[in-house]
C-alpha cells in the first residue's frame, strides 16, 4: 500500500512538473522568438545547455546519465530526428503565428496518439467515453481559434508540419523510452546531443546562418544579439529546456502516450492565461469558452482512463518487477526523480 502511494504521488509529481514547464516554456519561447528571431539558433542553444548540464552534473555525481555510445546512438538517432523535427516546426510555428494556433494545433494531438498507439503500438482501442472525451477537446480546440482570423498560409503551414511531426514524436519516442533501456537523463542527454549534431545542417537548408552571421557583422542589425532581453529571454528558455526534458522523459515512461498528451493540452489553460495578459492578439470571450471546453474534455478523458489505465500500470509493474535488470532500472529512476524535483 505504502509502495502504491509512493508511487502514485512520484508520478503526479512529474505530470505537474512536466504541466509547469510545458505552459511556461510556450510562453518564454514566445517572447523569446519575439526578441531573439533566429530559431534554429534559439534550439540549438536550448540542445547544448541540456546536455552540457547533464555531463556537468553527472560528473559532480549530481545524477548518474548513460555514457555515450555508438552503438546506442545509432538505435537513438531516428528518436532524436523525430524530435528535432518536432521542436524546429513548433519553434517556426510559434514564429509565424500567435499562441492561440499553436494551442489549437497541440490539441488536435490526443486524438491522433490514440488512433496511432491502437494501430501500430497495438494498445486497446479507446473506449467510448475516452473517445468522446477526446472528440471534446477536438471541438473545444477548434472553435477556441475559429474565432481568431490572425491565420497566415506561412503559419498553417508551420502548424500543419507541427501536427504531424508531434504525433510521430509522441508515439515514437514512447516506444524507444519503453524498450531501449536507457535510464531518464541518459534519454535527456542522448536527445539533446543528437539533436544538437544535427542543428548545423538545418542553418544550412534554412538559410538561417546567413541571417545570423549578417547580425553579428552588422552593428545596427545585431542588436537584438546582445540586448539585455533577449539575454535574458534566451537563458530563460535554455534553462526550461533543460528542465521540461528531464519532465517530460519521466512522464513519457509513467503514463501512457496519449495521457501525456492531453497533459500536454490541457496545461496549456496556464498559456493562454498569460497570453491574454502579455499579448494584444487573443480570442473572443466566446473562444475562452470554447477553452473551458477543451480542459473539461481533459478532466473528461481523465476520469474515463483513471481506472483501465490504473490497472494496466500495476499490471506491467508486475511483469517489470519480476526481473533484476527492470528492478534496479526502477530504483534508479527513483533516486533521479528525486534530484529533478
Amino acid at each position: 500500500m505504502a509502495s502504491a502511494s509512493k508511487q502514485y504521488y512520484a508520478t503526479s509529481s512529474l505530470v505537474i512538473g512536466y504541466a509547469l514547464c510545458s505552459s511556461l516554456l510556450a510562453v518564454i519561447n514566445k517572447f523569446a522568438i519575439t526578441k531573439f528571431n533566429y530559431p534554429g539558433l534559439l534550439t540549438a542553444l536550448q540542445y547544448f545547455t541540456s546536455a552540457l548540464g547533464v555531463w556537468v552534473l553527472g560528473k559532480f555525481g549530481f545524477l548518474h546519465h548513460d555514457p555515450f555510445n555508438v552503438e546506442t546512438a545509432k538505435k537513438f538517432l531516428p528518436a532524436a530526428f523525430v524530435f528535432f523535427l518536432a521542436i524546429f516546426t513548433n519553434t517556426n510555428l510559434l514564429r509565424h503565428a500567435n499562441v492561440d494556433t499553436f494551442i489549437v494545433f497541440r490539441s488536435l494531438t490526443p486524438l491522433l496518439v490514440a488512433i496511432a498507439d491502437t494501430a501500430f503500438r497495438k494498445q486497446p482501442c479507446p473506449s467510448k467515453l475516452t473517445f468522446v472525451s477526446l472528440v471534446v477537446i477536438l471541438g473545444g480546440a477548434v472553435g477556441y481559434v475559429a474565432t481568431d482570423n490572425g491565420f497566415t498560409l506561412t503559419a498553417y503551414s508551420w502548424a500543419f508540419a507541427y501536427l504531424v511531426t508531434i504525433t510521430t514524436e509522441m508515439v515514437y519516442i514512447k516506444h524507444m523510452v519503453t524498450n531501449l533501456g536507457l535510464n531518464t537523463w541518459g534519454f535527456v542527454f542522448y536527445n539533446n546531443l543528437l539533436s544538437l549534431m544535427m542543428a548545423p545542417l538545418f542553418w544550412i537548408i534554412t538559410g538561417e546562418y546567413a541571417d545570423v552571421f549578417a547580425a553579428l557583422s552588422s552593428s545596427s542589425s545585431g542588436g537584438d544579439l546582445y540586448e539585455p532581453v533577449a539575454f535574458s529571454a534566451v537563458s530563460l528558455s535554455c534553462l526550461f529546456g533543460l528542465l521540461i526534458s528531464f519532465f517530460g522523459f519521466a512522464a513519457r515512461k509513467a503514463i501512457s502516450a496519449t495521457a501525456f498528451t492531453v497533459t500536454g493540452v490541457v496545461n496549456k489553460f496556464l498559456t493562454v492565461a498569460i497570453n491574454v495578459l502579455i499579448w494584444d492578439k487573443h480570442s473572443t470571450p466566446f473562444g475562452l469558452l470554447c477553452l473551458l471546453m477543451t480542459i473539461a474534455g481533459g478532466v473528461l478523458y481523465q476520469q474515463s482512463v483513471t481506472g483501465a489505465v490504473g490497472n494496466a500500470s500495476n499490471s506491467a509493474l508486475s511483469k517489470q518487477l519480476d526481473t533484476k535488470d527492470d528492478k534496479a532500472d526502477l530504483d534508479e529512476e527513483k533516486d533521479e526523480t528525486s534530484h529533478g524535483s
